[in-house]
């Protein structure tokens, strides 16, 4: 498929740096920096959960305080990744151990709308699976 680049067009580079530097926070468990990585309007949709729909840096913020919560050394990583025009598809697989002692391993695919350097809008398929 061939497609006209014009100034404006996010760079499928530039793109990749946003959800990698997303990436490299949520591992740092760097909040702030994390939330910074979503637009102030985000929204996550949540297909297979419904009712986990978020929206805004506030519910990022909500969401992954959460996880560092209740699995304090949660490690995201990225499986594969690609990127077509403003769009990052991305297999991923979080782990970690609960504060129980249980261990987390969750793994899906995310699809993440890019603009302005920032996420817009995330669908997540993720589900929690066996240890590899």
């Amino acid at each position: 498929m061939e497609t006209e680049q014009t100034q404006d067009a996010p760079r499928p580079s530039s793109c990749r740096l946003v959800f990698e530097r997303m990436i490299r926070a949520l591992n740092r468990h760097d909040l702030d920096a994390m939330v910074e990585c979503f637009a102030a309007n985000f929204r996550s949709e949540q297909p297979l959960y419904p009712e986990r729909t978020f929206t805004g840096q506030a519910g990022v913020q909500k969401n992954w305080s959460f996880f560092f919560a209740t699995i304090p050394d949660i490690q995201g990583e990225i499986q594969r990744l690609a990127v077509e025009g403003d769009t990052v598809w991305a297999e991923l697989f979080y782990h970690g151990t609960q504060v129980d002692g249980k261990k987390h391993v969750t793994r899906g695919v995310s699809i993440s709308g890019i603009q302005g350097g920032h996420i817009m809008w995330a669908k997540v398929y993720l589900g929690t699976a066996a240890e590899p």
